[in-house]
């Protein structure tokens, strides 16, 4: 069996002249949650558009439960084909800190139709996963509702459900509380809680310490397009360099 979900090998990406990222390495084994941390502008969501190919990267390895979705030859970044990243993209799931929901499509067709249209999954069983995911996420009474008519919380929620419905194996959060106040914040973090103690795979980019000390099993700190430290978040937090010291005191503060 593949323990390890995902693979990245000294990832790179420039923007023109800009280097965002420098060399980032870094495994996620199935069942671990890792989360990132760092300031603005380390890096942190580059890494995970590159990750799940919504970027292309300048160079570098991507590797999904062993199959390798991109590697470098001849110092240039090179792409499985069509074929087998349309089987790779299925491997993972990413929400959006701004949700990204359709606004014309109801709460249930926002969620069934990646399944239904992309992985061809009859639009009963579509549905019945669907229904299940709200349920679990306490929205099934909001299934005929449209995205401007919930919270934002609800939406969040709503976009964690489309993105389980296509039953990832990694599962990417891209900021997911930052455009939510504080109350809002809890009922998506408690969704995140609750996944991880499904055993669900998770890569977590947030600005939320307190909640990456207690969901990750590791944390990595990026700054400057590379990883300065990672580790547990017992040596995060308790052994941290000098620069990260100075990042979490910050939020302490």
């Amino acid at each position: 069996m593949q323990d390890k979900v995902l693979e990245i090998n000294h990832m790179k990406k420039r923007f023109g002249d800009l280097t965002v990222l420098e060399d980032i390495s870094l495994s996620v084994k199935k069942g671990e949650v890792v989360s990132v941390i760092g300031p603005s502008g380390s890096g942190k969501s580059t890494l995970l558009r590159c990750a799940t190919m919504l970027e292309w990267m300048d160079g570098g390895e991507l590797i999904y439960l062993g199959e390798r979705a991109a590697y470098e030859e001849n110092g240039k970044c090179v792409y499985a084909s069509k074929t087998e990243l349309k089987k790779i993209h299925k491997h993972f799931g990413l929400v959006f800190q701004n949700f990204n929901l359709f606004p014309h499509y109801t709460v249930l067709k926002n969620i069934i139709d990646a399944p239904v249209s992309v992985d061809k999954v009859p639009k009963q069983e579509a549905k019945e996963r669907a229904i299940t995911l709200l349920k679990q996420l306490g929205l099934e009474n909001k299934m005929d509702c449209y995205p401007h008519q919930l919270s934002g919380g609800q939406q969040q929620r709503v976009s964690i459900a489309r993105a389980l419905a296509l039953q990832p194996q990694i599962l990417f959060f891209d900021e997911p509380t930052s455009a939510l106040d504080p109350e809002l914040t809890g009922e998506v973090l408690k969704v995140i809680r609750e996944l991880a103690k499904q055993h669900m795979t998770m890569i977590i980019v947030t600005h939320e310490m307190q909640f990456a000390r207690e969901l990750s099993d590791r944390i990595i700190f990026m700054e400057q397009g590379i990883i300065q430290q990672q580790g547990t978040p017992e040596e995060i937090f308790t052994a941290p360099n000098a620069r990260v010291k100075e990042f979490i005191g910050k939020f302490a503060g």
